[in-house]
């Protein structure tokens, strides 16, 4: 991927979409926004004004994005002449492979097509398409304007050099992009965010600790420690000097005795009920827009923090 290759087609203006949207504009490539709601421009322009101070690059005034950001709800339009195209529509396996059909028809031979899903493989949406061959999962980490990680998966059809320039792509705009070895349903963080979750929704579920206590217990534990080290180093560190071999064999000898307490909670409508209730106790007080501040502001904070200790561990001799 070339430093020329700035023109980016957004497909969708959801909440994902929008970041997008934000995190391109923040680093000077033109952006076609093509989404059929009537609203679109006003919606854009909206979610640019709430995202836009809290890009990692830092503060941005949405007004010097006018000039790089258009709008056009015609697809094949859209996408002609685009350098990269980035779908983000709802998670509807059908209208995802009628879409890419129509991308890879209307988008230059040379262009770089990607999906945002969490869910479905290049080889899934491809399908219809000619030449599925320039088609790569990106799955980002909500939000994408903040949250460095991009999941990057192919295909069996895929050109390993769209490989590589999705990885080129995701870097310019400042992402940490992982290239999945093979493709997982749900790919890798959604897994492990989603085992985490049904044991918060299993602990809450039966009273042990409410939403907000939950909350309150990964961000002051788990949340603080997987900030600077991965689960597999921080083992490796609890093992001592002994490292992950002395941890697995002393400490990790009942890991599978432990897995096997937890829980499996059913979302039935007590258990959602019961959810929503305490959300609305512990977040009903604050508007979308105040939380999403709050939110973005927080994990600036924190990869800030990140680079300079980084930097300051590559000056210590």
């Amino acid at each position: 991927m070339t430093q020329q290759r700035r023109t980016v087609t957004v497909i969708g203006a959801g909440t994902i979409g929008l970041g997008w949207i934000t995190l391109f504009l923040g680093h000077g490539m033109r952006v076609r926004v093509n989404s059929r709601r009537p609203e679109a421009p006003s919606a854009v322009r909206r979610g640019i004004e709430l995202f836009a101070p809290f890009l990692p690059e830092g503060t941005h005034d949405p007004r010097t994005f006018d000039s790089l950001l258009t709008f056009e709800p015609d697809l094949e339009r859209a996408v002609a002449g685009a350098d990269v195209v980035v779908e983000n529509i709802p998670e509807n396996l059908e209208l995802k492979r009628e879409l890419f059909a129509r991308i890879g028809k209307a988008a230059g031979t040379g262009a770089l097509i990607l999906s945002s899903t969490s869910t479905f493989s290049p080889d899934d949406l491809g399908t219809l398409m000619a030449d599925p061959s320039r088609l790569v999962v990106g799955h980002p980490f909500n939000p994408p304007h903040v949250v460095p990680l991009v999941e990057v998966v192919a295909g069996e059809a895929t050109d390993p050099a769209a490989v590589e320039d999705a990885v080129a792509f995701y870097r310019e705009a400042g992402r940490t992009p992982v290239v999945l070895r093979r493709p997982i349903l749900a790919f890798a963080a959604n897994r492990l965010q989603s085992a985490l979750l049904r044991e918060s929704v299993h602990l809450v579920r039966e009273g042990v600790v409410t939403v907000q206590e939950l909350d309150e217990v990964v961000t002051s534990s788990i949340g603080l420690r997987w900030a600077t080290v991965g689960p597999f180093l921080a083992f490796h560190l609890g093992g001592g000097e002994g490292g992950l071999r002395q941890w697995l064999n002393t400490l990790g000898a009942g890991l599978e005795q432990g897995w096997e307490l937890l829980g499996r909670p059913p979302m039935d409508k007590d258990t959602i009920a019961t959810l929503i209730a305490q959300a609305d106790d512990a977040f009903g007080d604050r508007s979308y827009d105040e939380l999403v501040r709050a939110r973005d502001t927080r994990q600036n904070a924190v990869l800030r923090a990140l680079a300079a200790a980084n930097t300051e561990q590559e000056r210590t001799p």
